[in-house]
C-alpha cells in the first residue's frame, strides 16, 4: 500500500514568544569631579552629614509632641522632604548653575525675598508664631521669607563688592552696601525677629570684613550698628525682660529662665556620652523649642559631650573651609560670599549653641541644617549650592610684563644674577 509523504505545507508551525527588551530607565548622578576640588566636596559633605545627622534628631526631638497632635512622624516627614528638595537643588547649583547668573539674578532675588517679608510683617499674609510675625502661611505649608532675605543679602552684597573695591571705598562709598543691610534688618525687624536681624548684621559685616574694607570704615560702621541692634532690643517688652533676666544671673527659674535652665538640665543630663538617641527626658514637654531653637539641648542630652562635641567641629570645618574658599581666589564676588556665608551659618550655628549653654539671652535662631524648619533648610542648602558652584573659579593670577629692553645693562645685570 502506496502512503504519500506528509506535506510540509500541512504541518502546523509554532511560533515561540520573542522576549521584549525591558524598558530601563537611567538617574544619572554628577560625577565626583563634576561637583569641584577639594573644597567644594568638603563644604558638600559637611554639608550633608549635617544635615543627615539634622534628621534623625529632628525625629528624636520632635516625636512627643508631634505623637499628641496625631502623627509622630508629621514634622520628620516636613523636614524629609525640605532635605531631599534642598540637597538636590544644592547639587543642581553646584554642577549646572553659572556662575556668572549670580551677580545679575543678584538684585532680583533681593528685592523679592524683601517684598515677600514686608508682607509677612505688615499684611494679614502674615502668621505670628512666638511673638514673631514671620511666617506665610498657604494650605497646610508655612514659609519663612527672612531665611531668603539672607541669601538674598549674600548675592546682592557680593555683587556690589566685585564691582567696587572694598579697600577703595570710603563712609560714602560704602552707603549701598550699607542701605542694602539695613533695608533687610528693617524688613525683618517688622516681624520683631531681633534674632535674625542679628544674623543679617552678621552677614554684612562679614562682607564689608572680607572685601577689605579700611579699618576705620568698619569701627565706624560697627559702633553704628552695635548702638541701633542694642536700641531695638529695647522695643519691646519680653526682650528686654530676657535681657534683664540673663543679666542678672537667670534667677526667675519658673519664669524668664524656664527655657534656660531646662535646656541645662537637659545637657547636665547627658553627661559625657550621652542617654542614647530617642531617650530624651526633657522632650516630654519640658524644654519648649525641642526641636528647633533649643535641638542642640536634645542633642547634648541624647548624644553627651562627645555628641556636641562632633557638631561643633563640623561647624569649625565649615569655616575652615569657607575661608580657604575665600582666601584662595582672587575673584572679589567669591571672596565677598563665603565671607557672608561664613558669618552666616558657622556664626549662626555659634550663636544657637551660645543660647542654649546660657553664655548668650535668649533670642532665638535656629540652627543650621539642624533645627527643624524647612525654609530655613532650603536657604541654608542653596547658598552652600552656590558656595560650591563658587569655590572652584578660575583663579587669575596677574602677570608682570618688563618694560626694559633685554639689550639694557640693567636687564642683563638681572639676567647674569638669575644665573
Amino acid at each position: 500500500m502506496d502512503t504519500a509523504p506528509p506535506s510540509s505545507q500541512g504541518n502546523p508551525v509554532v511560533r515561540l514568544p520573542v522576549a521584549r527588551r525591558p524598558i530601563v530607565q537611567r538617574i544619572t548622578l554628577p560625577s565626583l569631579a563634576a561637583l569641584g576640588g577639594v573644597d567644594s566636596l568638603a563644604l558638600g559633605a559637611l554639608t550633608l552629614f549635617l544635615t543627615g545627622f539634622g534628621l534623625v534628631m529632628v525625629l528624636s526631638a520632635s516625636s512627643v509632641e508631634s505623637g499628641v497632635a496625631g502623627d509622630p512622624f508629621s514634622s520628620f516627614a516636613t523636614q524629609g522632604v525640605a532635605a531631599l528638595i534642598g540637597v538636590g537643588g544644592m547639587l543642581a547649583i553646584a554642577t549646572r548653575l553659572r556662575t556668572s547668573w549670580l551677580p545679575r539674578i543678584a538684585p532680583v532675588a533681593f528685592a523679592g525675598a524683601v517684598v515677600v517679608q514686608l508682607l509677612t510683617a505688615l499684611t494679614p499674609l502674615g502668621t505670628t508664631i512666638g511673638g514673631n510675625q514671620n511666617w506665610i502661611r498657604v494650605g497646610g505649608l508655612s514659609l519663612q521669607p527672612s531665611e531668603f532675605v539672607k541669601l538674598g543679602l549674600v548675592l546682592v552684597l557680593a555683587a556690589f563688592f566685585s564691582r567696587r573695591p572694598g579697600e577703595l571705598l570710603g563712609l560714602r562709598g560704602v552707603l549701598p552696601p550699607l542701605g542694602f543691610t539695613a533695608l533687610a534688618i528693617g524688613s525683618v525687624y517688622l516681624g520683631h525677629d531681633l534674632g535674625t536681624c542679628l544674623i543679617l548684621a552678621l552677614i554684612g559685616f562679614g562682607g564689608f570684613l572680607m572685601s577689605n574694607v579700611r579699618l576705620p570704615v568698619l569701627v565706624v560702621l560697627g559702633g553704628t550698628a552695635t548702638g541701633v541692634l542694642l536700641l531695638f532690643s529695647q522695643g519691646n517688652g519680653s526682650r528686654t525682660s530676657r535681657l534683664a533676666a540673663w543679666s542678672n544671673g537667670c534667677t526667675d527659674l519658673l519664669g524668664t529662665c524656664w527655657q534656660t535652665t531646662q535646656a541645662e538640665w537637659a545637657l547636665a543630663n547627658g553627661g559625657i556620652t550621652g542617654v542614647g538617641i530617642g531617650n530624651s527626658v526633657s522632650k516630654w514637654f519640658w524644654l519648649p523649642e525641642a526641636d528647633n531653637d533649643f535641638i542642640a539641648a536634645v542633642i547634648g542630652e541624647e548624644t553627651g559631650l562627645l555628641g556636641l562635641t562632633v557638631l561643633l567641629a563640623c561647624f569649625v570645618a565649615m569655616a575652615v573651609v569657607l575661608l580657604r574658599i575665600s582666601t584662595r581666589t582672587q575673584d572679589r564676588f567669591t571672596r565677598a560670599a563665603a565671607g557672608m556665608t561664613l558669618g552666616w551659618l558657622v556664626g549662626q550655628a555659634f550663636a544657637n549653641i551660645a543660647v542654649v549653654v546660657g553664655v548668650a539671652p535668649v533670642f532665638g535662631v535656629p540652627l543650621p541644617f539642624v533645627s527643624a524648619g524647612g525654609s530655613s533648610l532650603l536657604a541654608n542648602l542653596a547658598v552652600v549650592g552656590c558656595m560650591m558652584a563658587l569655590a572652584d573659579r578660575p583663579v587669575t593670577v596677574a602677570t608682570t610684563t618688563s618694560i626694559v629692553s633685554p639689550d639694557h645693562p640693567a636687564a642683563r645685570k638681572s639676567a647674569v644674577g638669575r644665573r
